[in-house]
């Protein structure tokens, strides 16, 4: 088994737990966390060394997605918490390589039929199409070319 599928396989255990975070707050987790403590933006703002208004500008820039890490690593410090910072895949790793796979074998195999088609060389069979499609697929897995396109 090829190394990239090995720490494919291992980074999708390790992101599993994940997949079932709900969706951060909307007025952002800042403000959810620091109202549930019971802490006023002033409180906030004395533990941060800074202003009302500047908690007030960095819970507006959490909620609108603006925000830097850095100034979210420091809120989160001050609330006595870590920033858990990931990006989630949608579906597994393997299933995105094996759609993308999928896709570009797919548009090979056509490019060639097509060629094929004018020099009037095509054999119309359905399973040897999926065949190859499902050999190509599995080849590109590993390739260079796999995100290429």
């Amino acid at each position: 088994m090829k190394t990239t599928t090995l720490a494919r396989q291992a980074l999708d255990e390790r992101l599993a737990g994940w997949r079932s975070f709900a969706p951060a707050p909307v007025r952002g987790w800042i403000r959810a966390i620091r109202e549930s403590l019971g802490m006023s933006s002033a409180d906030l703002a004395g533990r941060l060394g800074t202003t009302r208004q500047a908690v007030a500008q960095l819970e507006r820039s959490e909620a609108d997605g603006s925000i830097r890490l850095e100034s979210l690593r420091r809120a989160a410090e001050a609330l006595d918490c870590t920033l858990a910072y990931a990006l989630v895949p949608n579906d597994s790793l393997e299933e995105i390589v094996d759609r993308r796979a999928h896709d570009v074998a797919l548009k090979e195999t056509e490019r060639v039929r097509h060629t094929m088609l004018l020099e009037d060389q095509l054999v119309d069979d359905s399973l040897d199409k999926e065949r190859l499609v499902d050999e190509l697929a599995e080849e590109l897995k590993n390739s260079r070319r796999l995100w290429r396109a």
